[in-house]
Order: structure tokens, then C-alpha cells, then sequence
């Protein structure tokens, strides 16, 4: 049986897709929605394109799966845009081998707002880190939960 590395959930929402890559596109926006607890704060303008970046400051303590990360920084990069219809990143940190694991948001549009499709891929991730556990960082109930906390932000805006 082949091992599942990438998980694709989606929510219809009352928003236009304007409105809801708005969000995505805006730091602050992800950590706005963010199910996980980890995202505490981002620094940096919204994104307008592949290769923009901003910092998002960490705390792995909400996972509570490696507490001794406590609080940490890393930097997002766009790896895929597309506005108001895709939004892709990667994060940088100081993990070496770079993790490459990618998140992102899929939008189109339906009558009365948005499917918004949510994945979490980590097929690419270096070969050090296979068979150690640690992937998926984010369970497909996260990204549940996170499309639950997006719906609420843009339908309520």
C-alpha cells in the first residue's frame, strides 16, 4: 500500500475568491486562521507573487509533539500564485536539510462564494526525514479545522 503524502480537504464559503485570497495573501491572515495554535504572529506585507516572503514567529509547544522547539521563527516563501484562484508556500527555517514540505489554497468560484481547497503535500521532503514520524506535521483535521476558521473570518468581515 503506497504511503499517503499530501492531504487535499475543501469548504465551500459565503466570500468571493477577492475576498478570501485577500486573506491568504496577508500574513497576518494566516495566523488569523490558523487551527494549530502554532502561528503566534507574522511580520511583513501581503504577498504578490512567487518568491515573496514573510517571517512568522512559531510556537511548537501548541502541538506539544517536540516542546523542546518552544518558539521559533521561520520564513514562508510563495512557491506558487495565482490571485484570487492559488496560493502555495514553502517555510525556511533552521532545520537542515530545509524541510520542503508545501502548504497551500486552491480557490473557485461557485454560486454564492468560494470552494476553497486546503493541502498539506510533503512528498518532497528530504530523505532524512522519511520513516522518522514527524510527517504529517499538521493532521487532514487541522486543515479541516482551518477552512472552519477561515469560513467564520471572511463570512463575518
Amino acid at each position: 500500500m503506497d504511503e499517503i503524502e499530501r492531504f487535499e480537504v475543501s469548504r465551500d464559503v459565503r466570500a468571493t475568491p477577492a475576498e478570501v485570497f485577500a486573506l491568504l495573501r496577508d500574513p497576518r491572515g494566516h495566523v488569523a486562521i490558523d487551527s494549530s495554535g502554532m502561528l503566534q504572529s507574522a511580520e511583513g506585507g501581503p504577498v504578490g507573487a512567487v518568491g515573496d516572503t514573510f517571517a512568522v514567529h512559531m510556537d511548537r509547544e501548541s502541538l506539544n509533539d517536540y516542546p523542546q522547539m518552544g518558539r521559533y521563527d521561520v520564513t514562508v516563501v510563495i512557491t506558487a500564485y495565482e490571485p484570487d484562484a492559488l496560493i502555495e508556500w514553502t517555510v525556511r527555517g533552521r532545520i537542515r536539510p530545509q524541510l520542503e514540505h508545501l502548504y497551500g489554497y486552491r480557490l473557485a468560484p461557485i454560486e454564492g462564494g468560494t470552494r476553497v481547497t486546503s493541502y498539506y503535500d510533503w512528498s518532497r521532503i528530504h530523505e532524512e526525514y522519511r520513516g522518522k514520524g514527524v510527517f504529517p506535521v499538521i493532521p487532514e483535521a487541522g486543515l479541516r479545522a482551518t477552512l472552519g476558521i477561515l469560513a467564520r473570518t471572511v463570512e463575518n468581515a
